[in-house]
């Protein structure tokens, strides 16, 4: 199955056309080498919850998004909101997979730790908050990969919760 993705990127500087929007396009090159996906919409919006959550939301209903990739917004800076506004437009959390990433990526920084982002369903999409960084990016979503088709499948109906 082709899933379709949408790609969020909160960053005030990269809103403001200051900053280019290099960790989105690892997200591109990994959803579309690895998972087989095709984006559906990609938005850079400022570090502002409400701009966030609509975001995430419109994604989710009006393009149908299988999977919405944020990145930014996680660290622990007073303008890092980005699991705030997901966890206010998420039905149900799926703290496994957040987890999974710090994991990952404690095994090349320490700095992991630092990273608050969450995980998370919405209606039949998953929402994944990605860390900011090119590098960080990367690493987070190759600890993840090989389980998003399976979590997609389920999401959608395609497979039964046990299949393998």
């Amino acid at each position: 199955m082709r899933w379709k993705v949408a790609i969020l990127t909160a960053s005030d500087k990269g809103s403001r056309g200051e900053r280019e929007d290099t960790s989105a396009q690892v997200i591109r090159e990994l959803i579309e080498e690895e998972l087989g996906g095709e984006i559906v919409d990609y938005r850079i919006v400022p570090d502002e919850q409400d701009e966030i959550m609509a975001a995430i939301i419109e994604m989710t209903e009006y393009f149908h998004a299988d999977l919405v990739l944020t990145t930014g917004g996680t660290g622990l800076a007073p303008r890092d909101v980005t699991p705030e506004a997901t966890l206010k437009v998420i039905d149900r959390a799926v703290p496994g997979i957040a987890e999974a990433m710090r994991m990952g990526a404690l095994q090349k920084t320490r700095r992991a730790m630092l990273s608050r982002g969450v995980c998370g369903i919405r209606g039949s999409s998953l929402i994944v908050n990605l860390p900011g960084s090119p590098k960080g990016v990367h690493e987070s979503l190759m600890a993840i990969m090989d389980q998003l088709p399976h979590a997609l499948g389920i999401l959608s109906g395609e497979l039964g919760e046990h299949s393998l």
